[in-house]
């Protein structure tokens, strides 16, 4: 049984070693800085949320999201997430846990749209999860994402109405 909560100090360095495993795979997230210690904290913390979820049994971090607004201002009312499992936890449904709490969350925080910029074409567990909780695609943009081996692959954004 999963319990998905907002991170607190004592699971960051858990929280942090999800994230820069996704980050290391270098084929879901843009992002090629790893986080430590206090850029974790930093970056965590200036989230809108960072949600984690925790294994009630085990009390195990298996994966977390972050959600912050995709822009400002006149389009400050649309939210951007992204989200992470822990590598041995894939395939258990906790994406899905993720991005229903991240759903929830957003509405509760007046946003009324949640929107991917860079779905990565390969991540087809992501694209299948995406599609089955409602999302649209909005297109796809040719080689968008730069894969480790410094080949490029397209990404499609999506979104949904809260």
């Amino acid at each position: 049984m999963l319990n998905v909560i907002k991170l607190e100090k004592d699971k960051l360095n858990d929280a942090i070693k999800i994230w820069n495993d996704v980050v290391l795979d270098g084929n879901a997230f843009p992002q090629t800085e790893l986080l430590d210690t206090e850029s974790g904290y930093n970056f965590f913390a200036s989230q809108s949320f960072t949600g984690i979820a925790v294994d009630n049994d085990t009390n195990e971090v298996v994966g977390l999201y972050i959600l912050h607004p995709n822009n400002v201002g006149r389009c400050g009312h649309i939210s951007n997430a992204s989200f992470a499992v822990k590598k041995n936890k894939r395939g258990l449904h906790i994406g899905e846990a993720l991005v229903q709490d991240c759903l929830s969350t957003a509405k509760k925080l007046g946003f009324k749209i949640l929107q991917f910029n860079a779905v990565v074409s390969t991540n087809l567990p992501a694209l299948k999860l995406y599609e089955k909780m409602g999302f649209t695609r909005l297109g796809t943009i040719p080689n968008g994402f730069r894969m480790p081996d410094n080949n490029y692959t397209d990404i499609i954004p999506h979104y949904i109405e809260l």
